[in-house]
């Protein structure tokens, strides 16, 4: 059974009901697989072997009985920034270090009522800003294809555990980018849902507006699998989308003869790697020989979305973040003299330096004199990106390009250059916006 790990969750859940093997030993193959080979990679933070393999147990038995939810026995792993009932969730900061979440998160609750079995919580970027997932309290997370690279981020940590076969399927979330560009680096599948579509409760929140958990898997089907489980109406979440989920599954497999596909235009700078340019006109014609109708489209203020969104991500963070004070909960200095005292030391030592620039970047963007002048306008450029994206779909039914401008770069490369690491996300920032 040395293979698993190479299967798909179709792949597995026939075996599984086929009794080729148990649950408990898919998790146990997974587990043994993190032991050997995750601290390489560092992609966990936390990992749990003793209650994984005990719902492993219980989901053999509910397969058993038969009647069983869909996903049973599945061994996924969790980003550390989304709320699991009695295991901490640190959402990658010594901020959080100790924080054991009192309850899940709805999508953990939905995976859980669809059979999952939890390995453990993935390391990410500090309360998911970065793209590079250097920006953890619990150190870097490596390319499990070279291990001098990073894996993208901020889900770097589930990427890289998928790239590595240390679990089946993962999730994420993306505010900017961090779920799709992780996948890019790692060559795995990620999709960010339409914003709504899975809900927010549970999810430790960076910026309320963009923020989007999602599906982390090895293709397509299993991302369908993953996310027909996640997704729906939550009365917790007041931006939840109350619609009808489809059904993923039933259309994976559906013709793409005369569906519209948009080339963006201005996608294809001279900022972008010739490999990849070459890869993603390699995937276009892959899909016009099946049938897709492609054109040009354009999207002219998207060159305006890194500046906006690094206007309006820190604003809300600057909100978000304020709850961490050292006095509900969190890290909390040792001996302060007052409660400024409390406050300041508590905040300064707890949280990380891209964090404590962000914040700082949002309060000034958010205080009296620079509201109009930098947080306003980000909000109307935001609606001009949102308009450009209404535009071109009332053209085309889908939208073609690249994830990120360049490959896997070096660990440490741009760690130091805020600039060259914020561009990393130059093509994914513009759809949060929208």
């Amino acid at each position: 059974m040395s293979d698993l790990h190479d299967k798909t969750i179709s792949q597995l859940l026939l075996d599984l009901d086929n009794k080729v093997f148990s649950s408990v030993e898919l998790t146990g193959h997974y587990l043994d697989r993190i032991e050997r080979l995750d601290p390489a990679i560092n992609s966990y933070i936390t990992v749990l072997r003793e209650p994984a393999l005990k719902r492993a147990a219980a989901m053999d038995a509910a397969r058993h009985k038969g009647n069983h939810p869909p996903l049973t026995g599945i061994p996924i792993a969790h980003k550390d920034i989304i709320c699991t009932e009695g295991v901490r969730t640190s959402a990658g900061s010594r901020m959080l270090d100790n924080f054991i979440a009192p309850y899940n998160a709805t999508l953990v609750e939905q995976l859980n009522n669809a059979g999952v079995v939890t390995l453990g919580k993935t390391n990410m970027d500090e309360f998911a800003m970065g793209s590079s997932n250097e920006n953890s309290y619990y150190g870097p997370v490596h390319n499990p294809w070279r291990a001098d690279r990073v894996p993208g981020g901020s889900s770097g940590g589930s990427a890289a555990s998928l790239a590595a076969g240390l679990c089946a399927a993962a999730t994420g979330t993306d505010t900017g980018g961090s779920i799709r560009q992780p996948a890019a680096f790692c060559g795995i599948t990620g999709l960010k849902p339409t914003y709504g579509r899975v809900s927010r409760w549970g999810v430790i929140a960076y910026a309320s507006s963009l923020d989007q958990a999602g599906p982390m898997a090895q293709t397509a089907e299993d991302a369908a699998h993953l996310l027909q489980a996640m997704a729906g109406f939550d009365h917790r979440d007041s931006t939840s989308i109350n619609q009808p989920v489809p059904d993923y599954l039933a259309q994976i497999n559906d013709s793409i003869k005369g569906l519209k596909i948009g080339i963006c235009t201005e996608y294809f700078d001279a900022g972008l790697d010739d490999d990849i340019r070459s890869a993603v006109m390699d995937a276009a014609k892959t899909l016009e020989s099946m049938g897709a109708i492609l054109s040009e489209v354009s999207l002219p203020n998207t060159q305006h979305a890194i500046p906006a969104y690094y206007v309006i991500a820190p604003a809300e963070c600057s909100s978000n973040l304020s709850r961490y004070d050292g006095v509900r909960f969190g890290y909390r200095c040792a001996d302060p003299v007052s409660i400024e005292d409390l406050y300041k030391r508590s905040r300064s030592e707890g949280l990380g330096r891209e964090v404590k620039s962000r914040i700082m970047v949002g309060t000034f963007a958010l205080s009296a004199g620079y509201y109009d002048a930098y947080y306003r306008k980000a909000q109307q450029i935001r609606r001009l990106i949102s308009a450009d994206f209404s535009n071109a779909f009332d053209q085309v039914d889908y939208i073609l390009g690249p994830t990120t401008p360049s490959t896997a770069f070096k660990l440490g490369e741009k760690v130091d250059d805020q600039v060259a690491m914020y561009l990393q996300d130059i093509y994914t920032i513009a759809v949060n916006l929208a």
